[in-house]
């Protein structure tokens, strides 16, 4: 069996880094059992200097793209559509705001010493572009980690504290350092780099590829 180990850095906030993820399950799927996978997330905000309240989303990635918010709107529909094909809830991807990741992102760092990083990330996902919810309140937070079946108690404990915040930090630092401007972004085996949310079979490929590389 073939063993590959699969860094993704990705942000809570950034809609293809769930479809993605999505589009890496079934690539998994397809190479199983042949080979086994393992999976590790790391921090990246695409906004990290956020403050305050949240901004609708459509006018904000307007501005930051500049173009018009009828274009953004048309870009939003086409991944609500690749998400509904992968059977992701993006049902109110463009009801929500702009927030603050960073909290989020040391609630993942939490999940991953119970075994669930793979789960609370999900959960963040779906709570922001399938309700609309703001993943920087620790009431919706907390909510994320109970649906995946963690302490919501303890996991507000970590929200209230500085837990987590180095690891998160290093992370951003770390990647951003080696290059990494955008995500999704996936290492292989610590050697190889795979941008973007790359259909499953350009996935499948590139395995196999590598695979064929290690023997």
């Amino acid at each position: 069996m073939t063993h590959i180990d699969i860094d993704i850095v990705s942000d809570i906030a950034c809609p293809w880094c769930a479809i993605g993820y999505a589009r890496l399950e079934r690539a998994m799927e397809q190479l199983n059992p042949e080979f086994e996978f393992t999976v590790q997330w790391h921090a990246f905000e695409l906004n990290p200097g956020h403050r305050g309240e949240g901004e609708p989303i459509l006018p904000a990635l307007a501005r930051k793209y500049g173009r018009s918010e009828d274009e953004m709107r048309v870009t939003q529909n086409q991944m609500m559509t690749i998400a509904k094909d992968l059977g992701l809830n993006f049902e109110k991807m463009q009801e929500r705001f702009t927030c603050n990741t960073f909290d989020a992102h040391r609630l993942v760092k939490w999940a991953d010493e119970q075994g669930l990083q793979t789960a609370m990330k999900q959960a963040l996902f779906e709570a922001y572009f399938g309700r609309a919810e703001d993943v920087s309140d620790r009431s919706v937070l907390m909510q994320c980690a109970e649906s995946i079946g963690l302490d919501p108690e303890r996991a507000g404990e970590v929200l209230a504290s500085d837990q987590y915040a180095e690891e998160v930090r290093a992370d951003e630092n770390t990647y951003q350092g080696a290059g990494v401007s955008s995500v999704p972004a996936f290492i292989i085996n610590n050697k190889y780099l795979i941008s973007g949310a790359q259909e499953p079979d350009t996935l499948v490929r590139a395995f196999r590829e590598i695979a064929a590389e290690i023997d």
